[in-house]
Formats: structure tokens, C-alpha cells, sequence
């Protein structure tokens, strides 16, 4: 079990600097985030994935997954093959994808399961070819897999070694699901897990009432942490763990609470271990 950070709150860091980073945080390394603006992005993977993995390897530390930008939905993207390519070069195996987003006004629940599970048989061919799998994300706020219920819909039938699932416990606290019943229906493709920590208010106004969503650090949302890592444990859930820091706070104070973020988590380690 590998504990890394989402480097999307990082942009402006060198892989130089992430490596310092890393080692002083004890991170094991980085959920990598490719995305225009990025120092690894979708228009110069092909070189510097490889490159920066290497760079990371050396300082032992590792690349584990990368977080693909929002449009990487569909195999014939552009950036797509040359992407998992740069992957398989790179030996980074797990790859997030974008979201298929899902408006019940305007969609047939069922046809958009069966349209996007077309687009995943896609993925598993293209994944088969370069050795990498590829995985889609549990996220809150009507979107298609939000949950394990939805997910399980959409995984159904694929190999578990191309195409995997990635839970987000404070995305499934959102949606109601709990962690013990999400992991039961996507167990076979659990492939990565996602931590960050959310607070649910209740509000009313007008004699109506609605539930603000706000991020916040590690322990001060509703997210049972004993809960979830002792579900890991009793899976032998082994695959990586990567830190969100979604949370609010002044930019100048971002980079200690993210450390402490990270230690946060770090405490949880030796429960997967045991």
C-alpha cells in the first residue's frame, strides 16, 4: 500500500520540488496529475512521464496512477493512446479517467448505463494493449458511477485487470452509501481509493431545506476514518491511498495543512499493514 497525494493543489511545483516535498511529508509518492498547465501534460507525456517517473524512482519514491484532465472520457481522444503509451514506458499501471455526468431530466438512466459501458469495452482493448488500467471514480453530484450501486452497474462483466473502480468515501457519505456496502458491490474491481474529508450542514431557509457540502481537513467533516480503514484492512486492500487536500484555507497556510493532511492519514498505514 502506497500513500500518495493528488498533485492537482500542486501545479506550480517542479518534479524537483515534489520530490522534496514527498520526502519531507513521508509520502510515498504522487497521484500525478496530467492536465494542460501541468509539468507533466497531455502535450509532452510521451517524454516527460517516463522521465519524471524515473526522477521519482530514483529518490524512491513512485508514480503509482496518473489523473487524466476532465475531457478523457473516450479511447479516440487525442491524447488518449499517446497517453497509456507514455504509461507503459513509464510503468504507471492505474490511470483516472473524466466523468460522465448525468442529468435525469434529460437522460434514460439505463441507456446512458449501456452507452457508457460501450465506451469502457473500448477502454479495456486500448488498456490491454499497453498493460494499464483504467478507472473511473465514485464522485458525488449527479454523475453516472456516483456510488458502489452506480459503479457496480457500470463495471458488470469487465476484466478487473483493465478496467477498476475508484472509491471516494466522503464522494459516497454525500450520496448516502457507506463504505462496507460500496466496496461489497465493486470488490472485484477495487483499484484505488481516494481520501478526503467533507461536512454536511443542514440549512433551511424559507421553510425549505437543503444540505451544504463544504471540504474541509482530515477529522473535521463527517467521514468515519476507523471505519473505513478497518474496511480496507478486512478486504486486504493493497493498492494505493491518495490524498485529495481539497479542503479551503488561505493559500499561505495550504502547503502545512496539506502536510498535516498527510500525516493524518499516515497514522492509518499501520492498519493496512497489520
Amino acid at each position: 500500500m502506497k500513500l500518495i497525494m493528488f498533485s492537482k493543489m500542486l501545479k506550480e511545483k517542479s518534479p524537483v520540488e515534489l520530490v522534496t516535498l514527498a520526502k519531507e511529508w513521508g509520502l510515498d509518492g504522487y497521484d500525478l496529475c496530467v492536465r494542460p498547465g501541468y509539468a507533466v501534460n497531455p502535450d509532452n507525456a510521451a517524454e516527460e512521464l517516463p522521465r519524471v517517473a524515473a526522477l521519482f524512482r530514483a529518490a524512491g519514491l513512485d508514480i503509482p496512477m496518473v489523473t487524466g484532465n476532465f475531457d478523457l472520457l473516450e479511447p479516440e481522444h487525442p491524447t488518449a493512446e499517446p497517453l497509456l503509451k507514455a504509461m507503459g514506458k513509464a510503468n504507471v499501471r492505474l490511470l483516472k479517467l473524466g466523468y460522465f455526468r448525468y442529468d435525469p431530466q434529460e437522460h434514460d438512466y439505463m441507456a446512458e448505463i449501456e452507452r457508457i459501458r460501450v465506451i469502457f469495452g473500448r477502454w479495456e482493448r486500448l488498456a490491454r494493449r499497453h498493460g494499464v488500467r483504467i478507472c473511473y471514480h465514485t464522485h458525488s453530484d449527479k454523475c453516472m458511477g456516483l456510488n458502489g450501486a452506480g459503479m457496480a452497474h457500470l463495471l458488470a462483466g469487465f476484466d478487473p485487470t483493465l478496467i477498476g473502480a475508484y472509491i471516494d468515501p466522503a464522494h459516497l457519505v454525500v450520496e448516502g452509501e457507506d463504505i462496507a456496502t460500496a466496496v461489497g458491490m465493486v470488490r472485484p474491481w477495487l483499484s484505488l481509493v481516494a481520501v478526503k474529508d467533507v461536512l454536511l450542514t443542514r440549512i433551511e431557509k424559507n421553510g425549505h431545506g437543503s444540505v451544504q457540502r463544504d471540504w474541509v481537513v482530515a477529522g473535521a467533516g463527517v467521514v468515519d476514518w476507523t471505519a473505513v480503514f478497518a474496511c480496507l484492512r478486512r478486504e486486504h486492500y493493497g493498492g494505493p491511498i491518495s490524498v485529495h487536500c481539497e479542503f479551503h484555507v488561505p493559500a499561505d497556510q495550504f502547503l502545512a495543512a496539506a502536510q498535516r493532511e498527510v500525516a493524518f492519514f499516515r497514522r492509518f498505514v499501520p492498519v493496512l499493514q497489520a
